[in-house]
């Protein structure tokens, strides 16, 4: 759907919002100053990938799993290859341009080596990845396409099974489980104590699929709920300030745990299941009526959460080069006329990218692939 034509969750907003900012103050750290610029939200800040997952997760969760439903319940069908021609006209276009950004414009990487293109293209760039290449934040990206790509065919395979309810229970209990005993075999393994945030533990585990689908599995786990389980969704939605007081409770226990021992073999094992849980709680906040966090809406939390794809893909390298014209005026990384133009630039790039590309292809979505719904075959009688 057309967001400007549809009724916006100021909570949903307010937490994607977080997420870029979280992920923009933690690039900034790493590629821009060399220093925790921001504080500790600048150490923590990698986590803003985990919000959007959670964020996906549960947006897409639920448009599966309500067309399922649906689906069960009345004539419509769901259709796979609408579902996929719906994510990647949202998806691709932005992509592709910031891609050939990255490949054909050798001043706009830098001195950054570029990986091959077919694992852009083909979504497989994660796989192997080394980190600090170009336009390596798109990592991410590789993992949301992955896992969109096998569950709305898991989904309905499990429909189609008697206690299929069961089954998708069983499904999201054994996946959390999985990516907890795949990090600890590769933790024990290939990366070990003396690898602790080096380059195995960011290839092997960090950029994996297999070890970062915990925060879209909870995500879809609560579409799961919210589809199948109206009552419980009911009493757990009537109290959701006492839901948001708990995720944050969570949250800051979790940053804390993540921040003493980000790379350890515990918080590598248990510590994306607790982000998972932690932005979960947040996100029934953001989606109980009535709840702090629906009601009050952050100015500019809207827009940014609006252009926050285009704000994602386009911000890191942006800073990367302003920084030098910058720091060549005597402002640098760290001072306030630095971060102040870093910022507004990364969101002016951002609507660009946003109103210039993602909004035309939205609007062919919306006139072309309304729904994931395919159109109900015309009675014979009418078809004749």
């Amino acid at each position: 759907m057309n967001p400007s034509t549809t009724r916006r969750n100021a909570g949903l907003d307010t937490l994607r919002a977080l997420a870029i900012v979280l992920v923009f103050m933690n690039h900034y750290m790493i590629f821009v100053s060399d220093t925790p610029t921001f504080g500790w939200m600048s150490e923590i800040g990698w986590a803003g990938v985990d919000l959007f997952f959670a964020l996906s997760g549960y947006l897409i969760g639920n448009q599966i799993l309500g067309a399922i439903r649906r689906q069960q319940s009345g004539p419509e069908r769901f259709s796979l290859p609408r579902f996929y021609a719906r994510r990647l006209l949202r998806t691709l276009p932005n992509f592709y341009v910031v891609l050939a950004l990255y490949a054909l414009w050798p001043y706009w990487r830098g001195a950054s080596v570029m990986p091959p293109l077919w694992k852009f293209l083909t979504f497989t760039q994660n796989i192997h990845l080394n980190p600090g290449t170009a336009f390596s934040h798109a990592w991410s990206l590789c993992v949301e396409e992955q896992f969109y790509l096998l569950l709305p065919a898991l989904a309905l395979l499990i429909a189609a099974c008697r206690k299929s309810l069961v089954w998708a229970w069983i499904a999201v209990a054994g996946t959390l489980t999985a990516g907890m005993a795949i990090r600890y075999y590769l933790w024990t393994t290939q990366v070990g104590p003396e690898e602790q945030g080096g380059y195995h533990y960011y290839t092997l585990i960090y950029y994996s699929s297999l070890c970062r689908f915990d925060e879209l599995v909870c995500g879809v786990a609560l579409a799961l709920l919210k589809n199948y389980h109206a009552d419980a969704w009911t009493r757990i939605t009537a109290f959701g300030n006492w839901t948001l007081a708990a995720g944050a409770a969570l949250l800051a226990l979790t940053w804390r745990l993540l921040l003493d021992d980000h790379y350890g073999l515990t918080m590598t094992v248990i510590g994306y299941p607790l982000l998972g849980l932690s932005f979960s709680l947040l996100l029934i906040a953001a989606l109980s009526d009535g709840s702090l966090l629906q009601r009050y809406r952050v100015p500019g939390a809207a827009s940014i959460a609006l252009w926050s794809y285009a704000i994602y893909l386009t911000h890191k390298q942006l800073c990367v080069l302003l920084r030098v014209p910058l720091q060549a005026h005597g402002w640098g990384p760290d001072s306030w006329p630095a971060i102040a133009i870093m910022s507004v630039a990364s969101i002016a790039a951002g609507w660009v990218l946003y109103l210039f590309v993602e909004t035309p292809f939205m609007k062919l979505r919306d006139r072309y692939v309304p729904s994931n719904f395919a159109k109900p075959a015309l009675p014979t009688a009418l078809a004749a």
